[in-house]
């Protein structure tokens, strides 16, 4: 296969375990560049740990996880901000652009804030931002990597909407310059236009692979098949019927 068709990311037959807990398991995809992936699924279904495992924080139970983007390369913004409150908004990038083998360039540091919406409060502590803030901030250091893979994990957390269509014009931008993306969403329906595939785990595997649109109707066909089932077990049993045995009662 051609160097040029090379998946940046590559999953075959994963599985994840949490000591006896099985979080997914078979998942086999491959995510290319200049591409921007969707990854679904109900709280739980193990979306966030699937991005840990592509961005090698973590390490699959079972099968195995490529990475073919040198370190440098690679970004992931978790839920976790890594801003240091003690350090004003500027500080921190250029502390993170010294550990990532950036020169520190303040200027570009500062475009980078103002990218972001952040110009006015390059000089304060990032310890008062709100939330919000916080994750501009916390946008803006993954995105002076220009990484080649850019994993996010519910970025539009606490970004207002005039924030979020900045998130998506970034995620455009990355995709345009020939990015891998993969994006964990908490707004399917205003995110799936600016993707190109969407994945949804549902039932401890990869349950879907196709476009963001017909994700969206395959987690709607999903939530009422669980409620159903869900409706179905608890049902009392008929009057009739004969009572368990003593110590004995359902399956767990």
């Amino acid at each position: 296969m051609p160097a040029a068709t090379v998946a940046p990311l590559e999953l075959r037959g994963v599985s994840k375990f949490y000591g006896p807990r099985l979080i997914f398991k078979d998942v086999t995809c491959a995510l290319r560049a200049a591409s921007v992936t969707l990854l679904a699924g109900a709280n739980g279904a193990g979306k966030s740990t699937l991005l840990r495992i592509l961005a090698g924080l973590s390490r699959p139970s079972s099968g195995t996880a490529a990475c073919r983007t040198e370190a440098a390369k690679l970004a992931y913004l978790g839920h976790a901000t890594f801003i240091y409150p003690g350090l004003t908004a500027l500080e921190n990038l250029l502390f993170w652009r010294r550990l990532a083998r950036i020169p520190a360039d303040e200027d570009a540091a500062l475009a980078l804030l103002a990218r972001v919406g952040l110009a006015r409060h390059a000089h304060e502590k990032a310890g008062v931002f709100s939330r919000g803030m916080a994750q501009r901030l916390n946008l803006a250091r993954v995105l002076q990597q220009e990484p080649d893979t850019l994993l996010l994990d519910e970025p539009g957390t606490g970004l207002d909407s005039r924030s979020s269509a900045m998130l998506r014009e970034e995620v455009a931008a990355a995709r345009e310059r020939g990015a891998c993306v993969v994006w964990i969403s908490h707004d399917l329906e205003g995110d799936a236009p600016f993707a190109d595939r969407a994945l949804c785990l549902h039932n401890r595997r990869l349950a879907f692979d196709g476009t963001p649109r017909d994700c969206a109707a395959f987690l709607q066909e999903a939530a009422r098949t669980d409620a159903d089932r869900t409706s179905h077990a608890g049902r009392r049993p008929d009057a009739g019927a004969a009572p368990a045995p003593a110590g004995e009662g359902a399956p767990c």
